[in-house]
């Protein structure tokens, strides 16, 4: 219904890929980090392994943390492994997620991967790139990511996203796959990464979704029954992991997306023999992925939070647990699928405002070959688009911060007093046609504490105008215009950073050195 465009390759896409050959038999399990590093990170917010506390995470030290980061998909495919790596080294690929202020990867897979028979392809060795990758099984590199991923300081969510690489499946087995099996080797991940904290959890199915219910009863069709025996047997392993329950489709009626549907927790928690584990995830997708009712409301976007609360955004207000926002995504295209994604990220609750004690959140996608979405990255697998990138950079949180404080006081936790506040400003033509142009600013944190707002300047040598702006709001006075933040990026991490772009007439403008105000 939902997924079977996004998780569509296209056939040219295909043929570029590179077979990996001469797979080896030799087993590498994933080190935890030495005593040493994890002594010299005990103090920073994020550290070890994770528990609840009401509607908040907290880290080994009991400070206040959350998830803000993206989904990098392609464990869960017939190439059995993350995708793009016939493009990049993978070490470069998390280098710029973290680069980018995202602190977790969430890393969907399917049960192939505990197939004798698999085998990763499509994996680039030529240059040196994904050198320490030869020869080695799925497993193995999910051991090398995850490593790399935690000598970054970055978190790691498993996703059992399919029983097999076919496709996704309505409920938690298959008559391929039964429930024995998915339980099996949820604990076998579980017992892998035991002792190494980078791995903070697992999403026990991805999308559960019509049979699937919550609460019937019924053992073969009540996902709340199944994520408990699942929850159980991984806690029994790994009794320090974070286990992560989607939603279904339809409860007492209602339908929503696929997995996006937790009206049921109210009435039928799910429970576990090991307490402060349980962390619930909803999905939530805009029109480029299927069309909804609320969308079409005269109301919309005003319409959405109510939206929200009704589904799963209930759950964490009134403090019952953590919700993590496990996949959103739009290719962005629409005004509505815009409007859509500011007001979710508000939802979110900004960093600047609400420091941790905010909604957790992974985007969907950092790949760009999802049908229905596109990702953080362009075709290029490279470049980001800043445009998609600078929606989320108010809800952010690079390196953990804990928000500071009482994590319920709706202070400024990015400054503590006396910081400095600065930011830079870069201006780039992507296209002049001579009637014509678009341009693309750049905003970036270059201060000591987090921005609030920001403005920026520039004066054209020409006749030029502002035709149309996107994510910044403007005004113009002869030749010299002034831009401000929108309402969803004006928040900037230090280091952060946000985009906005728009359209001019005429062109051959060239590029003005832009001035930039930050408070």
């Amino acid at each position: 219904m939902f997924r079977s465009l996004r998780r569509a390759l296209c056939a040219a896409a295909a043929a570029l890929l590179l077979i990996l050959a001469g797979v080896g038999a030799q087993t590498v399990h994933a080190d935890p980090a030495a005593p040493e590093d994890r002594a010299a990170r005990a103090a920073a917010p994020g550290a070890g392994y994770w528990h609840t506390s009401g509607r908040q995470m907290l880290d080994a030290a009991g400070q206040p943390v959350r998830i803000a980061g993206i989904n990098w998909f392609g464990f869960e495919t017939a190439n059995y492994t993350p995708h793009g790596l016939w493009a990049r080294d993978y070490k470069s690929m998390i280098d710029q997620m973290k680069s980018l202020g995202y602190n977790t990867i969430r890393l969907p897979y399917s049960d192939d991967l505990f197939k004798s028979g698999t085998v990763p392809n499509s994996i680039d060795f030529s240059g040196g790139k994904n050198a320490d990758l030869q020869g080695l099984g799925s497993l193995q590199i999910m051991d090398r990511i995850v490593a790399y991923a935690g000598q970054g300081g970055l978190k790691v969510v498993l996703d059992r996203h399919r029983p097999d690489a076919a496709g996704q499946s309505a409920l938690w087995y298959t008559s391929a796959v039964p429930e024995s099996t998915w339980i099996a080797n949820l604990k076998a991940l579980a017992t892998r990464y035991k002792g190494n904290s980078t791995v903070i959890g697992i999403d026990l199915h991805n999308e559960p979704h019509d049979p699937a219910c919550w609460g019937c009863g019924d053992t073969t069709r009540d996902w709340r029954l199944a994520a408990q025996r699942a929850g159980n047997a991984v806690l029994s392993v790994n009794p320090e992991l974070l286990i992560f329950v989607e939603g279904v489709q339809t409860f007492n009626g209602v339908s929503g997306w696929w997995g996006g549907n937790l009206m049921g927790v109210a009435q039928y928690p799910v429970q576990l023999d090991v307490p402060n584990r349980v962390v619930y995830s909803a999905h939530d997708y805009a029109t480029s992925v299927a069309q909804q009712s609320w969308f079409s409301d005269p109301s919309f976007p005003a319409n959405m939070p109510g939206i929200w609360d009704k589904y799963w955004g209930y759950i964490f207000k009134q403090n019952i647990a953590p919700v993590w926002v496990g996949e959103f995504g739009t290719t962005l295209q629409s005004t509505i699928d815009q409007k859509w994604l500011a007001a979710l990220v508000s939802y979110l609750r900004p960093t600047g405002t609400y420091g941790a004690d905010s909604i957790s959140w992974t985007f969907w996608s950092w790949n760009p070959n999802s049908g229905d979405t596109g990702g953080i990255l362009k075709d290029d697998w490279t470049t980001v688009d800043t445009v998609k990138d600078g929606y989320l950079a108010s809800v952010k949180a690079p390196g953990f911060p804990s928000g500071g404080g009482d994590p319920g006081d709706p202070g400024d936790p990015g400054d503590p007093g006396g910081g400095t506040a600065a930011c830079t400003a870069a201006y780039t033509v992507s296209s002049d046609w001579g009637g014509g142009f678009n341009a693309e600013v750049k905003v970036t944190n270059s201060g000591t504490v987090a921005l609030k707002s920001w403005k920026t300047t520039w004066t054209w040598p020409g006749a030029q105008k502002v035709t149309s702006m996107w994510n910044a709001s403007y005004t113009q006075s002869g030749s010299t215009v002034t831009a401000a933040n929108a309402d969803h990026n004006g928040t900037l991490a230090v280091g952060g950073s946000a985009s906005f772009g728009f359209g001019g007439a005429p062109g051959g403008g060239g590029a003005p050195t832009v001035s930039c105000t930050a408070t």
